[in-house]
């Protein structure tokens, strides 16, 4: 997967969007997440069907590695 832009709900803006760059996409067993970077940070993320935005948790869901 080729790394992209695009704006996402934030976890510490209380929802609010932003821009964040898509690095990796994890498929997992339930539901697919996505590895973002967000100011800097790396984190998780995931993206809504019905609503097609993605919903990054930058607060919870930061990657360590």
């Amino acid at each position: 997967m080729k790394p992209f832009t695009t704006q996402a709900h934030i976890n510490s803006l209380q929802g609010k969007k932003d821009e964040i760059t898509v690095l990796e996409k994890i498929d997992n067993a339930r539901q697919p997440y996505y590895i973002i970077e967000y100011r800097g940070v790396k984190c998780t993320a995931i993206f809504n069907w019905f609503t097609c935005e993605y919903y990054a948790d930058d607060v919870y869901g930061i990657v360590k590695k």
